[in-house]
């Protein structure tokens, strides 16, 4: 990850993404693309690769595990990734409004059909600059989904290697490239030395 890595988002720049795309012309759609970065951690080309199959059980409902197939996920890194509960309400209400075929995209373009990776990556510029948010872009979501995860993995018995295989990284290193360091933390922790 050479140059400028994307900022990750504190919790008030979350809320008010959440905010504005809840008064946008596709609300329901707006906020899973949101949510599939900042929840799942998912990388452009994933959110724009997800079919509603990928999302749903075996009855036709919104499962409890998004099943990123090889196919949509970089380097086929695919794999199971838990939904988080405001990213599966979301996910509920835009199948509400949209009744779509398990083969159609999640994410889609005005006219209906899948977005490219390269649109998805416009969409979130486009919202981060309409909302003021200096460096942030596409991969902001992701960083903000594996940094958090990271920070929380031990208080759930997990590790560093969970968050590795939930971001599809097939190394700790690169995993660790993501991670932003936390200045207030490290006070604490040297504190507790």
């Amino acid at each position: 990850m050479a140059g400028r890595q994307a900022k990750v988002l504190t919790a008030t720049q979350a809320k008010a993404v959440l905010a504005y795309l809840s008064g946008t012309r596709n609300a329901a759609r707006d906020t899973v693309m949101f949510l599939l970065s900042a929840k799942a951690g998912l990388r452009a080309k994933e959110v724009a690769s997800v079919t509603w199959s990928m999302v749903m059980d075996a009855n036709g409902d919104i499962a409890d595990v998004l099943h990123l197939e090889d196919r949509a996920a970089k380097m086929g890194s695919g794999r199971l990734v838990p939904l988080n509960r405001d990213l599966r309400v979301a996910l509920v209400e835009l199948h509400r409004v949209r009744t779509p075929r398990p083969e159609d995209p999640v994410v889609y373009s005005e006219r209906g059909r899948s977005m490219s990776a390269g649109s998805v990556v416009r969409w979130f510029h486009d919202l981060y600059g309409r909302l003021g948010f200096t460096g942030c872009s596409s991969h902001s979501g992701r960083r903000t989904f594996i940094t958090h995860a990271a920070r929380k993995a031990s208080t759930v018995g997990g590790s560093l290697r969970d968050v590795m295989e939930l971001a599809g990284h097939r190394s700790l290193q690169t995993t660790s490239r993501y991670i932003e360091a936390d200045t207030e933390a490290k006070r604490r922790l040297v504190d507790l030395v």
